[in-house]
């Protein structure tokens, strides 16, 4: 296995500045990029603090208590927030997921979701509005989110069994207490729940099927995702890579399964589900979903741009760079010059890491300086 690396430098400090074009512009709707993909989802990182330390995000190596997290002041407002996804919706964007670090632990955070509740997409409808968590805080949280107008939780469990799930947020968090939260997410309406497993061959590969076990039939959607190399301080090595192809083997021997047809263009997860007696696809059961960026990357429909806590827009998760957005609202740039540098931004964007990964050298992969997965989310 490959020895681990801790980087010694701080990826937050590449930024680009965000263009300027000279003709302003009224949002159309519809944009597309370089590869002709169309933009349609917006992630927003509320905070660039967790209260977990999964060595595949935020080791202890790293994220140690001299970490230098950003300042408040550094933070996007709630209302510049508001402001960038009225912008966004206006060029196509439909659905919304805020994340973090912990987005529950951005103070007031309800409030913000009563603000993006009020906006429109450009048909008129309102986005889709979801909120990605490690559960922590769900139990306390789950009512007041759902009645500030967010639709649905995704919420991060790596293991059902307490001793390997606490070892890997590595904070002794137990795992009842992510449960409880989730079924008050259920409770409160904040449905359909997923549920995402990131899957690390030889830590807990072993949860997979009781994790299946657990969730079948529950109403909630279990995802199995390949553990990746974002960000530059996880030490990823392929290694601990388990394939979905053998994630799903391994369901198979136990509970039969049938593929099922992708509910939206550049849906992420794989879909399968399980079945009946009849060997069909049985609602009852439920699905799973299975998400492949390292061996079956799904590059060429990816709709999706990433904004950070402090406003830089990242156009992917394995991306080096961000365009600052924070530069232009409080440098007095008009909302139609803030729209023409967001179109002028996808426009040019030709990012496909993951599917040309394969094909980079060695070396150049270990040297390229990612931006953390905890900075602008999942």
């Amino acid at each position: 296995m490959a020895e681990r690396v801790i980087p010694l430098y701080d990826s937050r400090a590449r930024v680009l500045a965000a263009p300027r074009p000279e003709a302003t512009m009224s949002p159309a709707g519809h944009l597309q990029d370089a590869l002709q993909r169309p933009l349609r989802d917006l992630r927003i990182s509320v905070t660039d603090r967790c209260n977990f330390r999964c060595a595949y995000c935020m080791p202890k190596e790293v994220f140690g208590k001299d970490y230098p997290y950003l300042r408040h002041a550094d933070l996007l407002t709630f209302e510049e927030i508001t402001r960038l996804a009225r912008l966004f919706l206006a060029h196509g964007v439909r659905k919304i997921r805020l994340t973090g670090g912990e987005p529950l632990l951005r103070k007031d955070i309800e409030r913000l979701i009563e603000m993006l509740a009020t906006l429109r997409t450009v048909d008129g409808t309102a986005p889709e509005l979801t909120l990605t968590t490690n559960g922590s805080l769900l139990k306390r949280k789950a009512r007041a989110l759902r009645d500030a107008g967010l639709q649905r939780v995704t919420v991060s469990l790596d293991a059902l069994d307490d001793a390997v799930f606490q070892r890997m947020n590595d904070v002794g968090f137990p795992v009842a207490d992510v449960l409880d939260g989730i079924a008050a997410a259920q409770e409160a309406g904040l449905a359909p729940i997923k549920v995402n497993m990131v899957v690390k061959r030889g830590t807990n590969d072993d949860q997979i099927v009781p994790m299946a076990r657990h969730f079948r039939g529950s109403g909630i959607v279990l995802r199995f995702i390949e553990y990746m190399d974002v960000g530059s301080s996880n030490g990823w090595c392929m290694d601990e890579v388990l394939p979905s192809a053998e994630v799903r083997q391994r369901l198979q021997q136990v509970f039969p399964l049938v593929p099922l047809k992708p509910l939206s263009p550049g849906e992420t997860a794989e879909r399968w589900g399980y079945a009946g007696a009849d060997g069909r696809h049985d609602p009852a059961l439920g699905e799973v979903g299975f998400i492949s960026s390292v061996t079956q990357a799904f590059c060429r429909d990816c709709n999706r741009v990433r904004l950070s806590t402090e406003g830089r827009l990242y156009l992917c998760l394995f991306a080096e760079r961000g365009y600052d957005l924070r530069a232009l609202l409080r440098g007095g740039a008009s909302d139609a010059e803030i729209a023409a540098s967001l179109a002028a931004i996808w426009s040019q964007r030709a990012d496909r890491y993951s599917e040309i990964r394969a094909s980079l050298p060695a070396e150049m992969r270990r040297a390229a300086r990612r931006i953390e997965m905890s900075y602008i989310g999942g």
